[in-house]
């Protein structure tokens, strides 16, 4: 979302009540609870849509991005219904998101954008049973941090700031009406900083992906 356009959300005093959206690794999707509890964003992330984060990582979609129907990268599985297991972790090893766990695969379309491209990009060319590990950078994840997203505004301007707490993840309405994340990152007695960076902007990213069926 652009900077002005959320100013104009937050002025509006648009807050709406946190969630726990847990989705798979969607482009634009976060997994876990937002109230700065322990997130289980990973797997993938879809786009503003609810996602169980982790699974797959689509690039226009969320934890899983959007169900875009037009093919975004080649590929003999492109195109293709698939289902994986997969787990998450940063690069100090530490767990972010597992279909392991969970015990349910996660389903999606591969080469559509459902997943973030980097995790879409790994499947594309896997043989049903193989298990691959992939890192990935930001740009093939949810990309760098883009400043223009972290806000600081007065506490007076946007109705039920007053009552947040630093690492608190809230909804905001953007110019259409749609909810999205944003986190509380600074508050002192008179403004709050807002970040509506998705969670894993800027992070680096390893994945384990094994392919459990394709859907011809």
């Amino acid at each position: 979302m652009a900077a002005d356009e959320a100013v104009e959300a937050f002025l509006r005093g648009d807050l709406v009540d946190t969630g726990a959206n847990c989705d798979h690794h969607g482009e634009g999707h976060e997994c876990g609870h937002h109230d700065g509890d322990d997130h289980e964003c990973c797997g993938g992330h879809h786009d503003d849509e609810d996602h169980e984060c982790c699974g797959g990582h689509g690039e226009g979609g969320g934890c899983c991005g959007r169900h875009a129907q037009q093919l975004t990268l080649e590929g003999k599985n492109a195109g293709k219904s698939v289902r994986v297991h997969y787990r998450g972790t940063f690069d100090d090893g530490t767990q972010f998101d597992s279909s392991y766990d969970r015990g349910e695969t996660l389903d999606f379309v591969c080469g559509t954008g459902m997943m973030i491209r980097g995790f879409d990009k790994a499947v594309a060319d896997m043989e049903v049973g193989q298990a691959v590990d992939v890192h990935l950078m930001p740009e093939e994840a949810y990309g760098p941090k883009d400043p223009e997203a972290i806000i600081t505004i007065e506490i007076a301007q946007l109705p039920g700031s007053e009552n947040l707490n630093v690492g608190e993840r809230v909804y905001l309405r953007n110019m259409m009406g749609q909810p999205f994340p944003v986190t509380v990152t600074a508050k002192d007695d008179d403004t709050i900083t807002l970040d509506a960076n998705h969670e894993m902007a800027g992070r680096e990213l390893n994945f384990h992906i094994e392919l459990i069926e394709v859907q011809e």
